[in-house]
C-alpha cells in the first residue's frame, strides 16, 4: 500500500525567524518554524515607550535545544530576518550545553544568518556556550546589515555577545573540550545584492593547537566573551564602552579610589559609580577592553569567574541603560 502522506522535506536542526511590518505600520512575527534538536518559544510581545512617548512593539524569541544542549554530531541552522524598524531579542532559558564527543571527528555545528532592513534593530544576549568535557563545537554568526538608500531611513542596530565557559568545575573540567570555534561576520549590503564584511571576529580554541594545555594557555580565566555593538540604537552604548575603557587604571597611573587633588571637591556620581565597579572588577580579576573597529565597537572581556564576568557586563549595561529602555528589562534576562 502506498503511502498516501508527502514525503517531509525538512531539515534536522533547521529554523526561522521572520519579523515582518505589516499594515498599517505593525511588527509582527510572522513566522517562528523550527525542527528537532533546535526548538524556539516565542512569548506574547511586549510594547516600549521612549521619551517622546512612541511605542515600539519588541518581539523575543527564545532560542532552545532539546535536552539543554548539543549532542554530539547535532547541527543548528537558524535564519533570521528583520524587515524595516522592526526590532527582535533573542535569548536563550540557559547556557547552551555541549555534550561529550567520541571522538575530535564527531562535530556539533550551529549556524545563524541574519539579515537586517533599514531601521531594524537585534538585540542578541545569550547565555554562555559550556562545553563539557570532549566537546567539540564549531559556529558561526553572520549579520547581513542592509545600507540604507531612502531620505530618513535609519541604519540597521546590531547588539550581539558571544561567550563561552570553561566547562564543568564542580566536575573538575577546566577548558577540557577537544575543540570549540566561533566565528562572528558583520557584512554590508546593498539592495542589488552585493556586499561588503567589515568585521570578522574569530576564536578558536583547540587542544592539539600546541603542546601546553589549554587550561594553561587560557591563564586562569573561566569565561571569555565579545560583545559587538553597531547602529544608531547602540551608538551611546558603544561610546559608553570606548569612554569606560579610556580611564581604565593603566599601570603606574594613578587609581579613582586614591582621593582627589582637592579634598573639598565632591566626586560626580558617574565617578563615584565608575570607582565602586572597577574596585569590584579588580577583586573579580575581570580584564576587558574595547576597540573601534569600522564602525562597530568590538568589546573583549574574561574572567576567572563565570559570576564576576556576568555582573561586569550587567553592571556596564543597567548602568548605560540603552537595552533596558530600548528593548525592555526582560532582554537582560541572561545576566540576572
Amino acid at each position: 500500500m502506498s503511502n498516501p502522506f508527502q514525503a517531509s522535506t525538512s531539515e534536522p536542526g533547521r529554523g526561522t525567524i521572520h519579523v515582518s511590518l505589516l499594515l498599517p505600520n505593525t511588527a509582527r512575527l510572522t513566522k517562528a518554524s523550527y525542527q528537532y534538536p533546535l526548538k524556539l518559544v516565542s512569548p506574547a510581545p511586549t510594547k516600549v515607550f521612549n521619551h517622546e512617548d512612541h511605542q515600539t512593539i519588541i518581539h523575543t524569541v527564545y532560542l532552545l535545544t532539546y535536552g539543554g544542549g548539543l549532542v554530539a554530531g547535532d547541527a543548528i541552522d537558524l535564519d533570521v530576518i528583520l524587515e524595516r524598524t522592526t526590532r527582535l531579542v533573542l535569548l536563550t532559558q540557559g547556557s547552551t550545553k555541549l555534550f561529550k564527543a567520541p571522538n575530535r571527528d564527531t562535530l556539533s555545528k550551529q549556524r545563524m544568518s541574519v539579515s537586517l532592513a533599514p531601521g531594524s534593530a537585534l538585540c542578541y544576549l545569550p547565555d554562555p556556550v559550556q562545553p563539557f568535557e570532549n566537546s567539540c563545537f564549531e559556529q558561526r554568526q553572520i549579520y547581513n546589515l542592509t545600507v540604507p538608500t531612502g531620505d530618513g531611513q535609519e541604519w540597521p542596530s546590531l547588539c550581539a555577545l558571544d561567550w563561552v565557559s570553561n566547562g564543568r568545575p564542580a566536575n573538575g573540567e577546566n577548558w577540557s573540550f577537544f575543540r570549540y570555534g566561533s566565528r562572528n561576520e558583520v557584512y554590508l549590503s546593498v539592495p542589488e545584492g552585493t556586499r561588503r564584511l567589515v568585521l570578522r571576529d574569530n576564536v578558536l580554541l583547540d587542544q592539539n593547537d600546541s603542546d601546553v594545555q589549554l587550561s594553561n594557555r587560557m591563564a586562569s580565566l573561566s569565561v571569555f566573551g565579545t560583545l559587538i555593538l553597531r547602529g544608531p540604537c547602540f551608538h551611546t552604548l558603544g561610546e559608553f564602552f570606548m569612554d569606560e575603557f579610556k580611564v581604565l587604571p593603566r599601570i603606574g597611573g594613578r587609581k579613582w579610589d586614591s582621593g582627589s587633588e582637592d579634598g573639598d571637591q565632591e566626586p560626580e556620581p558617574r565617578e563615584v559609580r565608575r570607582a565602586l565597579r572597577q574596585r569590584q572588577e579588580s577583586t573579580d580579576g575581570l580584564l576587558w577592553s574595547a576597540a573601534s573597529v569600522r564602525g562597530s565597537v568590538v568589546v573583549k572581556f574574561g574572567s576567572p569567574g563565570l559570576e564576576g564576568g556576568r555582573r561586569w557586563l550587567r553592571n556596564m549595561l543597567v548602568e548605560e541603560g540603552t537595552i533596558a529602555r530600548e528593548f525592555g528589562e526582560s532582554a537582560l534576562l541572561c545576566l540576572r
